[in-house]
């Protein structure tokens, strides 16, 4: 009998990475590391699966409710006194107190995740100094890309000052993508990381700061807090569809490793455009692919496993709206939905039904089309007014009534044009740049006190 098993994402993760611990290409160290879970848990995993196989990392629980999940009248209760009467309390001293004084056997972690949940810190923290121990490569091409951009005056005074999107491997030191942008954007990252997934793969996880790019500022409501939901920026729900751990940094020097090639990019790469003659942001990125090969072949280094761990990109049927900006809008009753204070009008669905106070997809893609979606079902595609990548929650349609259908709502806001940043440098007789005097300085003080 012919018995099919299904994972999910995260099963399937960890299924690769236990083969790549069984073909001794990771520590457990590393793998746990990778995976998110504790050396303890990583190695129960093996456990289950060279006994089970893929079989056993299935949960036994799955679908069922737990059977140790706390009432909600209890849960209520400690909320309200973590609200009100206890609330200057800690973790610890709200635990004794609900099992002395109102005989609630809640555990500390719960009291935590309880307060945790509705934004509640726990009051009067100390910890302990500690210090930094430089962190080891990962072992394997794939399992770690650092993402970052540098704002510079990448083309000095011969045109824009531009930002740089790079992408570099933690276990080789090996620059896997790189592009300018005008300015820092979401779409920036989505088409280094589309560039990259298409050549090399997707990588296991991704190293980045914490910018709005890839941490949503939105505070979860109080129905996806208590569900467990958090939410995310368009970058952050992209990497969740790749399946892709996206790690945020405390720190510049927690990502080092890109941080570093910022200051060799910012001697050497401005030299290579100064000689290509490089003025405009397409012919930066003309000399930047001819650049990287020079650079990866002087810096990069051999990882400690070979291979990639690198994973395909899903099936051709799922990367129509992969690399693409999702939204979801209602209709309105006259089959219509907005966009950036545009009105577009849907097409008349079939068999005389109505669309109207139905929920739809909207993909915004790099190329700048936005596509409605029914149920999986492409109702429509509206063409830009300008070609190309697009910025978060914004889109200006074309004129052509018979491309588009659309009335704006309002006045359109066209975007003003940037202004044009020019690299301004010291002069050569500036006090910036000559040396500091002592006896001179002294004698300036001395003149402004006597000065009435």
């Amino acid at each position: 009998m012919d018995e099919r098993l299904t994972l999910s994402n995260t099963e399937l993760k960890r299924l690769k990475v236990l083969e790549m611990i069984q073909s001794a290409q990771v520590t457990v160290v590393a793998a746990a590391e990778l995976l998110g879970v504790s050396e303890r848990h990583c190695w129960r995993l093996l456990a289950r699966y060279r006994r089970y196989g893929a079989a056993g990392l299935v949960h036994g629980n799955r679908g069922r409710p737990s059977r140790r999940r706390l009432p909600a009248g209890v849960r209520r209760e400690v909320l309200a006194l973590a609200e009100g009467a206890c609330r200057d309390y800690n973790d610890q001293h709200l635990t004794d107190v609900l099992q002395e004084e109102y005989q609630l056997q809640v555990s500390r972690a719960s009291v935590r995740r309880i307060r945790r949940s509705v934004g509640l810190a726990s009051p009067h923290k100390y910890r302990r100094r500690q210090g930094h121990l430089r962190r080891e490569r990962y072992p394997q091409f794939g399992m770690l890309f650092q993402i970052d951009a540098s704002h510079h005056a990448w083309l000095e005074d011969r045109g824009p000052r531009l930002a740089l999107v790079a992408a570099i491997d933690d276990a080789t030191n090996q620059v896997v993508g790189a592009l300018f942008r005008p300015h820092e954007d979401a779409a920036g990252y989505f088409l280094l990381l589309q560039d990259i997934a298409q050549r090399v793969g997707v990588p296991l996880a991704v190293y980045a700061d914490r910018h709005t790019i890839f941490q949503s500022p939105r505070q979860p409501t109080l129905e996806q807090e208590l569900a467990g939901i958090t939410p995310q920026s368009q970058f952050g729900q992209l990497t969740s569809r790749l399946n892709v751990r996206l790690i945020a940094a405390h720190s510049p020097q927690a990502k080092g490793r890109i941080e570093r090639l910022w200051g060799t990019w910012q001697d050497r790469l401005v030299k290579e455009l100064r000689q290509a003659g490089a003025c405009t942001i397409e012919e930066a990125n003309q000399v930047l692919t001819t650049y990287l090969a020079k650079h990866n072949q002087r810096f990069a280094i051999a990882a400690q496993q070979p291979g990639s761990a690198c994973q395909p990109l899903p099936a051709d049927g799922d990367r129509q709206h992969l690399f693409s900006f999702h939204y979801t809008r209602r209709v309105a009753n006259d089959h219509t939905i907005s966009l950036d204070h545009h009105c577009l009008q849907l097409p008349p669905a079939p068999n005389g039904r109505s669309y109207a106070r139905a929920t739809v997809d909207l993909y915004h893609a790099m190329d700048g089309r936005l596509t409605v979606a029914y149920q999986d079902h492409d109702l429509i595609t509206f063409h830009p007014a300008v070609a190309g990548p697009p910025r978060v929650e914004t889109f200006c349609p074309q004129p052509d009534a018979t491309t588009l259908q659309s009335q704006p709502a309002e006045p359109v806001r066209l975007p003003a044009p940037e202004p044009v940043r020019t690299t301004a440098k010291p002069a050569a007789n500036h006090p910036w740049r000559r040396p500091f005097d002592p006896a001179a300085a002294e004698r300036a003080t001395l003149n402004e006190r006597a000065s009435p």
